[in-house]
């Protein structure tokens, strides 16, 4: 009987959370994860908040760490931005994927303009650049390596006029 006794007492006591559950509820320890991940490279908020909740914080932890984050100047969508570009500039990639991409990120449509408008790419010859890397500088043998070739500049996020004058380089 002392035994069932027990069992009531312990369904009468609060609900008192562990130490993984108090961390995981405390701002403190979500700036600290943020923080690690900032400190490997720029994430975006909306990537921040989506590796936080992956972690395991609640939205509690999560949202003051993030806000206080961005008051402080280490967190920043537009900065964000900016390396965004400029890695995928360096992969090769067109605006037109780098633009998806960064929606993807949750970035605004604003601050995408404001990062590619700063880089002042030369897609036409990022394009061309890119075409040579993957086919080499022969011009195209006939209309299927050429639509290939486009189709390709096209995957890796050219826009129609930057494809056009990267493979029609070769009819001047």
């Amino acid at each position: 009987m002392s035994h069932r006794k027990r069992e009531i007492e312990t369904d009468l006591l609060p609900d008192i959370p562990s130490a993984e559950e108090s961390r995981l509820l405390n701002p403190i320890e979500a700036r600290k994860k943020a923080m690690d991940y900032l400190a490997r490279r720029e994430h975006g908020r909306v990537e921040l908040v989506r590796k936080l909740e992956q972690a395991g914080f609640e939205q509690v932890a999560i949202t003051p760490a993030i806000e206080g984050l961005i008051e402080d100047g280490l967190q920043s969508d537009a900065r964000f931005a900016e390396a965004m570009v400029s890695s995928r500039i360096n992969q090769g990639k067109g605006p037109l994927k780098i633009r998806a991409d960064l929606k993807g990120k949750g970035i605004d449509e604003s601050l995408i303009d404001a990062a590619l408008a700063e880089v002042e790419h030369d897609w036409v010859a990022a394009a061309r650049e890119v075409r040579a890397r993957k086919f080499g500088l022969e011009e195209p043998i006939d209309y299927a390596a050429k639509a290939r070739q486009m189709r390709f500049l096209q995957s890796r996020g050219f826009d129609s006029e930057q494809i056009r004058s990267a493979v029609s380089a070769f009819d001047d």
